[in-house]
């Protein structure tokens, strides 16, 4: 019962296509079947868990500049614009958007697919009508 939603949005913070998976598989896997989504852009503003080295690397490989904050943790702080950086509350905007649709927020469907495609709906009506 416990799922982690991954989305890709636009500049304006509508989504455009969605990732799930299980609560407890890493950030890391869902960021390689996001990839192949990613439209052209100029920047990208992933949340921290999303700070791998190598997903950088992919993203500028496609051309696209990545603000992502390093972990406190790590040995070497990485330079970001702070600034830019702020724009990725759009989505943290977007998610609780979706969760204003109380069948997202408390998850009542157990199949996979009849909550994404609740999700879908939720989705679509709020930022694409």
């Amino acid at each position: 019962m416990n799922t982690k939603l991954h989305a890709v949005t636009d500049a304006d913070g509508r989504p455009s296509s969605f990732f799930i998976t299980a609560g407890q598989i890493s950030d890391y896997t869902s960021a390689t079947a996001l990839l192949d989504d990613l439209p052209k852009a100029q920047g990208c503003w992933p949340t921290g868990g999303y700070d791998a080295e190598w997903f950088c690397d992919a993203l500028e490989q496609k051309g696209i500049k990545p603000y992502i904050p390093g972990r406190k943790s790590g040995s070497l702080p990485v330079k970001y614009d702070k600034r830019r950086y702020k724009r990725c509350n759009r989505i943290e905007i977007m998610s609780d958007r979706l969760k204003d649709w109380r069948r997202v927020a408390t998850r009542y469907d157990r199949c996979p697919t009849v909550f994404f495609s609740a999700l879908a709906l939720a989705a679509t009506v709020p930022f694409w009508l």
